[in-house]
């Protein structure tokens, strides 16, 4: 091989580490979603007690919806170091969760459109629950269309893991 090649290839595997800061700043969005849930949860708990049950369970649901955002900005953040900058060692981490250290790229895709799906069923749901509130109601299928196309799609490509899966298998 070149001089020259091997400077790029260098280069290339270098460009790795390029990732750091946009993992970083996600790191940083997990602060600001720690903020945002504990403000909300505040004034929910603040407006307590004039809320009825309904408006309690849509305040709710939106703290789920912060708690799940923050699920899912954490297994990016986790996958995207183990995959692209570097392998964490399990055996030098044995106190770690494992679905957050051991995440190949199909099992990546699958968990984020998972949560996905969760995070817009809620919305959803605490869309469907204040119903009332709105005049336009044709916005409900919408609402409800949404994570039913995320469900569809993360069945296609569990599919389209499983089958080369199985493709993969079959050559060795």
């Amino acid at each position: 091989m070149q001089r020259s090649e091997r400077g790029i290839q260098a280069a290339m595997f270098l460009s790795r580490w390029l990732l750091a800061p946009f993992l970083l700043g996600l790191f940083c969005c997990l602060i600001l979603l720690i903020y945002r849930f504990f403000a909300d949860l505040y004034g929910l708990a603040i407006q307590l007690p004039n809320l009825g049950w309904h408006d309690l369970v849509v305040g709710v649901l939106s703290l789920i919806d912060i708690a799940l955002t923050a699920n899912l900005v954490l297994i990016v953040i986790f996958s995207g170091y183990e995959n692209f900058i570097c392998k964490i060692e399990v055996k030098e981490r044995s106190d770690w969760p494992e679905a957050l250290i051991d995440v190949d790229f199909g099992a990546l895709k699958q968990k984020l459109l998972g949560s996905i799906v969760v995070i817009a069923a809620v919305d959803a749901l605490a869309w469907y629950l204040d119903l009332e509130k709105y005049t336009d109601t044709s916005k409900l299928g919408w609402a409800i269309a949404f994570p039913l196309m995320l469900v569809a799609a993360m069945l296609l490509l569990a599919v389209a893991d499983r089958l080369g899966r199985h493709t993969d298998k079959s050559r060795e």
